[in-house]
Formats: structure tokens, C-alpha cells, sequence
């Protein structure tokens, strides 16, 4: 039986608690500046195709990643968004490649719901 929702994220906690998702953990790589130039202009192109793929909660609620407000926020896939999920191997890829470690988490319920749209929910978990 599959799981409703599925999210990639840290195998550990940050400094505030939290599990850093596929996508925060691929930034923070370009942020420390160990991308190669290679790897920089995929990460870039992986990006931008998911920037116009789905909507960023943020931009539907300001609040919703705010530290103060929700500070353990998770953002969840859901299951059927199967045309978002197959293009995260290039993300697993280069984060294996790069010795992040990261796990891929299912749940039916996995948390209080924040926001939801076809593709995903933010949930704060339970």
C-alpha cells in the first residue's frame, strides 16, 4: 500500500531542530560555494524547473515558513504528483555525490496541515 505523501529531508536535525528538505540541503551546497561549475549550472537548471512547476507556499502565505510563526514547517509531496517526483534523482544524486545524507520519509498523516495544492501540503509535525 503507498503512502499519501512523501518527503525527502536531513537525516539529522539542524541547529533550530528542524530536517532541512531535498531542496534546502541542494541550496545550502550552493551556498557554501562546493558546487562545481558543472554541478552549478544543473542545480541552477533543476531549480528553475521546479520554481515553474508548483507554487511556493510562501507566495501564498507569507507566514508560513516564518521561524517565529512556524518554525518546523515540512513540506510534503504528495504521492500522486509523480511528474514532480521522478525529476528529484538529480537532487539525490548530487547530494550523494557531495556526501549529504538525506532519507525519504512516508506518511498518510504526517503533521497538522498548513497549506495544501495539488501537488503538496506544509504541514508542522505532530
Amino acid at each position: 500500500m503507498e503512502s499519501t505523501f512523501v518527503r525527502y529531508q536531513a537525516t539529522a536535525p539542524n541547529g533550530r531542530g528542524s530536517y532541512p528538505g531535498i531542496f534546502a540541503l541542494a541550496n545550502g551546497l550552493e551556498n557554501s560555494g562546493k558546487l562545481s561549475s558543472e554541478d552549478w549550472a544543473s542545480w541552477r537548471c533543476a531549480n528553475n524547473h521546479y520554481d515553474a512547476a508548483y507554487v511556493d507556499p510562501s507566495t501564498v502565505d507569507e507566514s508560513i515558513y516564518d521561524r517565529a510563526i512556524n518554525p518546523l514547517a515540512q513540506s510534503w509531496f504528495k504521492s500522486t504528483a509523480t511528474h514532480l517526483l521522478v525529476g528529484l534523482d538529480f537532487y539525490t544524486d548530487l547530494l550523494r555525490r557531495y556526501d549529504v545524507e538525506w532519507q525519504v520519509l512516508y506518511s498518510d498523516d504526517p503533521g497538522i496541515l498548513l497549506y495544501e495544492d495539488d501537488v503538496q501540503i506544509v504541514v508542522t509535525p505532530r
